[in-house]
C-alpha cells in the first residue's frame, strides 16, 4: 500500500480513505472483483456508499494505473507493475475465475504491426485469454 500512497504523491493525486479502501479490497482479492461486489462490501462498513462513488474510485484507480479493468468481466484487477507503463495481457480461468496480469512486448508490438499493416490506428488494446489456471488443471477441468 504504501507504493500506492508514495505513486499518489509523486502525481499530485490524493488517495483518499474510500479510494484507499476500494483499492485494498482489489488487492486482497485473488479474483478480478466487479463495483457492485465493492459497493456491497463498503455499504458494510459505510452506509453512505453509493455506486457513483465506487465507480469515482474505480476511475481514479485506473487513471493513475493501480488498477486494471478486465473488459470481459466488467471487473477490476489490481496492477502488477503500478509505478510504469507497460502493456498488460490477462489470463482468465473459466472456472475458479481468477486472473493474472502478464506483460510481453513481443505481443504488444506484434499487434501495433499487424494494426499498422492493415492502416489502423490503434486507440485502445486489451488482450484477455481464457482458459483453465494451474489449479483447476489438476483438478482435471480441461
Amino acid at each position: 500500500m504504501q507504493s500506492a500512497v508514495d505513486l499518489c504523491g509523486q502525481r499530485g493525486a490524493r488517495l483518499t480513505a474510500l479510494r484507499r479502501r476500494v483499492l485494498e479490497l482489489i488487492w486482497k482479492s485473488h479474483k478480478p472483483v466487479g463495483a457492485y461486489e465493492l459497493l456491497d462490501i463498503l455499504k458494510n462498513e459505510r452506509r453512505n456508499a453509493q455506486p457513483p462513488t465506487v465507480y469515482r474510485a474505480l476511475d481514479f484507480l485506473l487513471e493513475l494505473g493501480l488498477v486494471h479493468r478486465i473488459e470481459s468481466l466488467n471487473a477490476f484487477i489490481g496492477c502488477c507493475a503500478p509505478d510504469t507503463a507497460h502493456p498488460s495481457q490477462f489470463l482468465i480461468c473459466r472456472d475458479c475465475g481468477a486472473a493474472a496480469e502478464i506483460t510481453d512486448n513481443r505481443l504488444d508490438k506484434a499487434i501495433a504491426g499487424l494494426a499498422d499493416e492493415a492502416g489502423f490506428s490503434v486507440l485502445h488494446r486489451i488482450v484477455e485469454v481464457a482458459g483453465h489456471c494451474p489449479n483447476c488443471r489438476e483438478q482435471g477441468y480441461e
